[in-house]
């Protein structure tokens, strides 16, 4: 088959390679018929994320139709169309038992690490992929909810969902602000009326991502590279600060910026992968009663968030900017990759494509 193959920071190729295979009892191989590209793969390639070694295949998001199943498996069978989570689930370790997926004690990939595809073992931009715990790692799909939808439950939604909203403590009327309106942070605005936020601030300096945040929740823009974009937020908050504030970009000064946001005794959720250190200004924090979260996601609201894209209550698809052949996939990555000049939000790789 062919996939896009890491050769180490900087380095990718698509490329043949074997046919991946049952391994254990508990597998499943599923063709994929769409599969996207995430801001992680972009920091893999970056060299931000060292445990990915060269020869690995990248990706961890996709939807696709099971092709062979494992002696062990039984709520899976060849045939099913299933989206297939980023993170893996035994379904009966400690964690699991949680609904801490994130940190699986399974032996796959390494034990305590749901993170797995395209990171400690191959993932799903290839023709097809291995998935372990397949009973609890994949999803299968209900008539009517189409790939473009399916695929941004891979990871996206349950992410923006889950470690910004839920894990930012966002309450009825509260007041929150995104720090980046790229496809996290309009995932997170997408899904923070669930929990009742009123006010949705998105805050980010390109002028085209703000005018589309409307479209994805947001009831307020402010582009921080005005003089004045602190004095904007807060007077929309009463001069108090905001309640929520969530970082979805992964850089020490979005971080910061999120710091300052946020009133005494709010929340600040840091979303963004970081690729490097960031300054934690406890000295001055730690009177303000702030709580600070971070994480991966679990993805244990993915069925939920699934019922929602298919009663149309929840729109998935508006992700889905750009599309490409599987076997374009190069070309999809540059689009990604410049996604300021090419206003690509999620770019979609198809075994059929649209027109």
């Amino acid at each position: 088959m062919k996939a896009l193959v890491y050769g180490g920071p900087g380095t990718k190729a698509w490329k043949d390679v074997p046919d991946p295979g049952i391994v254990e009892p508990t597998d499943a191989v599923v063709r994929i018929d769409t599969t996207t590209i995430c801001g992680t793969d972009l920091h893999i390639l970056k060299g931000d994320v060292p445990a990915v070694e060269p020869g690995r295949i990248l990706g961890h998001e996709g939807v696709g139709t099971v092709t062979e199943v494992g002696s062990s498996v039984s709520g899976i069978r060849a045939g099913d169309r299933v989206i297939i989570s980023c993170i893996k689930s035994c379904g009966h370790c400690v964690n699991c038992r949680k609904g801490l997926f994130s940190h699986c004690l399974g032996d796959e990939g390494q034990v305590g690490t749901g993170w797995i595809l395209g990171h400690l073992i191959d993932g799903t931009q290839a023709e097809f992929v291995r998935v372990p715990y397949a009973d609890n790692s994949l999803h299968k799909l209900p008539h009517g909810v189409s790939d473009d939808q399916a695929v941004m439950l891979s990871d996206i939604l349950p992410t923006a969902f889950e470690i910004g909203v839920l894990d930012g403590r966002v309450a009825p009327g509260d007041i929150i602000a995104v720090v980046g309106a790229g496809p996290i942070g309009l995932a997170v605005m997408s899904t923070a009326g669930l929990c009742g936020a009123s006010t949705i601030i998105a805050i980010d300096p390109n002028e085209s991502r703000l005018e589309r945040a409307s479209d994805f929740g947001a009831t307020h823009t402010v582009n921080p590279e005005s003089p004045d974009w602190i004095s904007d937020v807060l007077a929309l908050t009463d001069g108090a600060g905001v309640d929520v504030a969530m970082e979805a970009v992964g850089l020490p000064e979005t971080f910061e910026m999120a710091l300052r946001l946020v009133r005494p005794g709010g929340n600040v959720a840091n979303i963004g992968v970081h690729g490097k250190p960031v300054e934690l200004p406890l000295q001055d924090l730690w009177i303000r009663n702030i709580n600070i979260s971070m994480g991966l996601v679990n993805t244990n609201t993915t069925p939920m968030l699934l019922r929602l894209v298919a009663q149309h209550k929840l729109s998935a698809e508006k992700f889905a900017t750009h599309h490409f052949p599987l076997d374009r996939i190069m070309d999809a990555y540059d689009t990604f990759s410049r996604a300021a000049e090419t206003e690509a939000l999620k770019v979609v790789l198809s075994r059929n494509p649209h027109d």
